[in-house]
């Protein structure tokens, strides 16, 4: 089931997306369930939101792709390699990721990210299926320059807007089925089968909810694929996964 969040009219709701049209639902289904109101919304006449905005936490995966790491200068790390990103970072479909005056080499990060729907706490790889509402694309901006200079990532990767999600969530994705793919202004600048993920979405959740509590709405960030690259002012970056569809963000 694929589950849009939008605006229309002036207000706010979750719907499932059913061909051109929205079914609206009368509360956000990770707490409600799926239970339509009998209202339709042309998705025309929508504006697709950030799919989820994390109450708690965006919880990062670094080098989590053999190939990125290697680019990046170093070797895969053994466990998952955790960081955070403020829930300030979220914005959605169609928003402006805006470059910070403090960098001068902000980069895309195309990434799968998992929807958290139930607390999750010292969960099991094999039953992290259980903790999953669902699946969308992410945009894990950095300011490479900021994240050299630091030697640790949370100003790297926290700025406003360096959190892109949508355009939808998938609650029936298999993450090893996809492929990710990344354009800026049309040109392919990363493309990987997501089963070249190092660690998969079960360990990633073992380990982290092994180290703090997982919230419904937290949202996790798989990691990135090879071929990272600057953003500059006026271009419009594409985040694609089969299945999912397209979250496109233009950049001032």
């Amino acid at each position: 089931m694929k589950i849009a969040r939008f605006s229309h009219d002036g207000a706010i709701n979750y719907g499932i997306v059913d061909g051109d049209a929205l079914v609206v639902l009368d509360g956000d289904p990770m707490y409600t369930g799926f239970n339509p109101t009998g209202e339709r919304v042309p998705r025309e006449s929508a504006t697709l939101l950030a799919p989820v905005i994390p109450r708690s936490k965006v919880v990062a995966v670094g080098k989590n792709y053999l190939d990125h790491a290697q680019e990046m200068g170093g070797e895969a790390p053994e466990e998952p390699l955790l960081f955070l990103k403020p829930n300030t970072a979220v914005i959605g479909p169609g928003d402006r990721i805006i470059l910070p005056e403090l960098s001068d080499q902000v980069e895309h990060e195309g990434e799968l990210a998992v929807i958290i729907g139930a607390i999750a706490r010292n969960v099991a790889a094999e039953d992290a299926a259980s903790v999953i509402f669902g699946y969308t694309a992410a945009n894990d901006v950095t300011a490479r320059d900021l994240q050299r200079a630091d030697g640790q990532w949370a100003r790297a990767k926290g700025f406003d807007t360096f959190c892109p999600l949508g355009p939808i969530v998938d609650t029936d994705f298999t993450p090893t089925s996809g492929t990710i793919q990344t354009r800026v202004n049309g040109e392919v600048r990363q493309q990987a089968p997501l089963s070249n993920m190092i660690h998969s979405v079960g360990a990633i959740i073992a380990h982290a909810s092994a180290v703090f509590t997982l919230l419904p709405g937290d949202v996790i960030l798989t990691g990135t694929p090879a071929g990272v690259g600057r953003l500059l002012s006026g271009d419009v970056v594409e985040v694609e996964i089969d299945g999912i569809g397209t979250l496109s963000n233009p950049v001032v």
